[in-house]
Parts: structure tokens; C-alpha cells; sequence
């Protein structure tokens, strides 16, 4: 089954910063929040262990028709039948991805530079992860990139691109106004002790600025 993804609110989970008990209360409470995409990184845990939150989340995303995305693993995301996988430069090529887990599941990829895009749109990416756009201390290895290298990146490739990195309620509306069709948010949803709220005040944030 293919989805027909809206990127605005694409909530990235970890278990470490969350604040609830559980994933799956937390994935639940954000998309009642208004994420409308939602990917399962679980980079410490046991093939069993992933496997085993991922069919718990799916359970919650297909109660509400949202898109779930699984981060690295293609055989997981295999397993669950997820909505497809999210890969980085370390993982597998592109195309050796796409051609495991075929050409109805969602493929998106990291990349900060127009090279990088541009090889992965060839590749068969179906949108790609640009950043960091502010530092973060989700990921403290990655580099900042600037609002004219999202641009470039942006006007590179004609598939959905999504911010990533330090994103807030407070600098959401910034990177909308770049015309970027999502903002992937960690902390500022999934560390918060209201996370339905925080997901509200970042898809309002993102959409009042967001230019078509």
C-alpha cells in the first residue's frame, strides 16, 4: 500500500528522551498532537527488541492512518510491513534499498548537500532529510548547514524535502519559510511533558509560516 504523505509534522522517536512510559504512548500523544508521519529509531536496541516495539507503534499508527517509517533496519520494516525506511550515509545504497523493499514503500534519505540529494533522488529516494539546520544535542556529530544550502538543496531535486536538527516551536516557522514541505522533530515533541501539545504548537508554528 502506498500512502499519500503529508511531511509537515514528522515526529522521529527516541527512547532515551522521551517522557512517557512508552513509545507507542508517546507516538500516540503526538500524532493526537497533528504529526502526520512518524519514524521508529531504535539504535541501541536488540533486533528482537526492535522488532518487537515496531509491531506495538504500527499498531497506533494504523489506528490513525499515519505513515510509519522505520530508521535503518529494511528488514524490519519488512517485517511489520511498515510504510517504508528512512536511510543515512552509513546504511545501504539507495538502490540496493529500493530494490529490497520494492517500488511501493516509501524510501527517504539523509543528505546536507546538493550532491547528496541529487545522488539519492537518482538512487529512487522518495524525499530526502536535509540537516542540521540548528545545532542539536539529538545528534551532536552533525554539521550545521545554512538556510541557502536547504534552498540549494531544495531546488536540486524535485521530491518532498524535510528539516531536521534543533527544530522548535520557536524557529519552526523560520524553516517553513524556506517552502520546505516538513519540519522531523525529536526532542521538542517527544521530550516534552505535554507531547500532544508541543505537537500543536509546532505543526501551528510550521504551517502559519509555510509557503506552498
Amino acid at each position: 500500500m502506498r500512502y499519500e504523505i503529508d511531511y509537515s509534522l514528522y515526529l522521529v522517536t527516541d527512547r532515551e528522551l522521551m517522557s512517557t512510559r512508552t513509545i507507542e504512548e508517546a507516538v500516540e500523544s503526538a500524532i493526537q498532537g497533528g504529526c502526520t508521519i512518524v519514524q521508529l529509531r531504535e539504535k541501541k536496541a536488540s533486533s528482537l527488541e526492535f522488532y518487537q516495539t515496531s509491531v506495538k507503534v504500527k499498531a497506533v499508527t494504523d489506528k490513525y492512518k499515519i505513515p510509519l517509517i522505520i530508521n535503518d533496519r529494511v528488514d524490519i520494516a519488512l517485517a511489520i510491513d511498515a510504510a517504508g525506511v528512512h536511510v543515512g550515509r552509513n546504511d545501504l545504497p539507495v538502490e540496493v534499498v529500493r530494490e529490497i523493499i520494492g517500488k511501493d514503500k516509501i524510501v527517504g534519505v539523509s543528505a546536507n548537500s546538493v550532491e547528496g540529494a541529487i545522488k539519492a533522488y537518482k538512487a529512487g529516494a522518495d524525499y530526502i532529510g536535509v540537516g542540521a539546520l540548528y545545532s542539536t544535542n539529538t545528534k551532536t556529530d552533525a554539521k550545521v548547514i545554512s538556510k541557502e544550502q536547504l534552498l540549494a538543496v531544495k531546488n536540486a531535486v524535485n521530491i518532498p524535502i524535510v528539516g531536521i536538527g534543533g527544530i522548535n516551536h520557536k524557529n519552526a516557522g523560520e524553516v517553513a519559510a524556506a517552502g520546505i514541505d516538513g519540519i522531523a522533530v525529536v526532542s521538542a515533541i517527544i521530550a516534552q511533558k505535554d507531547i500532544r501539545k508541543a505537537a500543536q504548537e509546532l505543526l501551528s508554528a510550521f504551517k502559519s509560516k509555510h509557503k506552498v
